[in-house]
């Protein structure tokens, strides 16, 4: 038998969700109507919470107490290198299999990987630098002109420091 539903206790749902749009209603349905939600209502307050992140696919986790849902955007290491590019939000239905072939700075790297530092496995900042370098790479973007494998050796040799805070 299920546990019974406490409205006062409190809930986190984590859903993907394309910035900016209203995600379709019959996949929120199951994930927020047990919880006694509107899927209308919280897919137009999910829009409105990620119109910063427009075209992104993002991760936004629900925070449900009293019947009433707090959102907040959980950006990945993806989602935040595409947006640092800076490229104009693209229509989904007509444009597909985009390539992100723009170049990025080190010092914006080392912001990406502060912001994803948290949710990161590595020891130090530099292991975190690592892991977006390989997102980077992934995604299709140089840094600062070359190969973002090429920065990941050069920190692995000891070329580029990462500050460590």
């Amino acid at each position: 038998m299920p546990p019974k539903f406490d409205p006062n206790q409190e809930y986190i749902v984590y859903l993907k969700a394309v910035g900016g749009e209203v995600g379709a209603t019959s996949s929120l349905a199951p994930k927020i109507g047990p919880l006694g939600l509107s899927p209308k209502k919280v897919g137009e307050d999910v829009a409105k919470a990620t119109k910063d992140w427009k075209g992104l696919k993002v991760t936004v986790k629900l925070v449900v107490k009293n019947r009433q849902a707090a959102i907040e955007v959980v950006p990945t290491a993806a989602s935040l290198i595409i947006r640092a590019l800076k490229e104009p939000p693209r229509d989904r239905k007509k444009v597909k299999h985009v390539k992100h072939s723009g170049d990025l700075t080190l010092e914006k790297i080392i912001d990406i990987a502060r912001t994803m530092r948290p949710r990161s496995m590595a020891r130090h900042l530099s292991g975190t630098v690592k892991e977006i370098l390989g997102t980077c790479q992934s995604v299709g973007c140089t840094v600062e002109g070359s190969h973002p494998h090429d920065k990941v050796d050069d920190i692995n040799d000891g070329t580029i420091s990462i500050p460590d805070e």
